[in-house]
């Protein structure tokens, strides 16, 4: 405590802020079970550092079912969720994208293509779609790398939260989503039209993705073999090593032998040189051993869902 001359008395610090109690209760066991759910359902490891979100996101579910307790939501999911298991699922993926997100990646991607030239067609999945950016971002490499608005590029797109798919289909953005591309890119890959203040991604773009819901932890993949790239970024890290391990070995048969695979900045897979080897800055290419079993071109129908 101070004083002063002119004022001898001490100086009373502030009361602090009564603390807001939350809505719902949420015991440590109600913490563990959601948990212990996500990671069945969908891989998804969470820490005691997640306590906040978890609760502040599936707050949300408790209002939109009507339920009193995070013991009464979690207990009524599990005995007969149907479709809020999917509104879990969303509630708790995190989508954070943007256009060129790790931009290093894309001038490798367009190399790539270009060396595969006088294929009748080119497949790639992009399995953590999000929002769409991605994807769209790797139609327009794909449409560069051809200097072509109609390249021999299809692209699968798939991700575990459908919300989000729903943006992405629609190919619709938010001005400041694109403020960091260049103006040339904007001209040449967007339209005006979507309303005040939105772009909308041009129709031969839309036209290059097609969307998909996909959880990477079903123990069937509705997709074909005949890859020529995967792009999984910043999805591993969600996951432990073991489920880590079995999505990269799935991943290996679904791409041709020059396959490459696009992962996050932070993700790191060493422990799988049988499958892969690396190629450069997170990207790897595929051994040829655990590669698709055809080396010739792909037809019309592989590599799609």
């Amino acid at each position: 405590m101070t004083t002063s001359l002119h004022n001898p008395f001490p100086a009373i610090p502030p009361l602090p802020a009564p603390s807001v109690p939350n809505e719902f209760e949420m015991s440590a066991r109600d913490f563990d079970r959601v948990c212990a759910l996500i990671r069945r359902r969908a891989g998804i490891a969470l820490n005691s550092s997640k306590r906040t979100m978890v609760y502040s996101r599936l707050a949300r579910r408790l209002r939109a079912t009507g339920k009193a307790s995070f013991e009464e939501y979690l207990d009524w999911l599990e005995r007969s969720g149907g479709g809020e298991w999917q509104d879990f699922i969303n509630a708790l993926t995190t989508n954070l994208t943007s256009f060129f997100r790790e931009a290093h990646h894309f001038p490798v991607l367009e190399e790539h293509l270009r060396k595969l030239r006088g294929r009748d067609r080119i497949n790639i999945w992009c399995c953590a779609a999000s929002t769409g950016e991605e994807p769209y971002t790797i139609a327009i490499s794909a449409m560069e790398a051809f200097a072509s608005m109609d390249p021999p590029v299809r692209i699968i797109a798939t991700d575990i939260d459908t919300s989000v798919l729903e943006t992405a289909r629609a190919g619709t953005y938010r001005d400041e989503t694109v403020a960091r591309l260049s103006p040339e890119v904007v001209r040449k890959y967007f339209v005006r039209g979507a309303g005040a203040g939105y772009v909308k991604v041009r129709p031969e773009l839309l036209n290059m993705v097609t969307f998909r819901p996909l959880n990477l932890l079903d123990a069937q993949w509705p997709l074909r073999t005949g890859f020529d790239a995967i792009f999984c970024r910043n999805v591993m890290i969600y996951f432990d090593k073991e489920t880590q391990f079995s999505i990269l070995r799935r991943f290996a048969p679904l791409l041709n032998p020059d396959g490459l695979l696009f992962v996050g900045h932070s993700e790191n897979f060493s422990q799988a040189r049988d499958t892969f080897h690396l190629l450069g800055k997170t990207v790897y290419q595929v051994n040829p051993a655990a590669a698709a079993r055809s080396t010739g071109r792909p037809d019309q129908r592989r590599g799609d869902a």
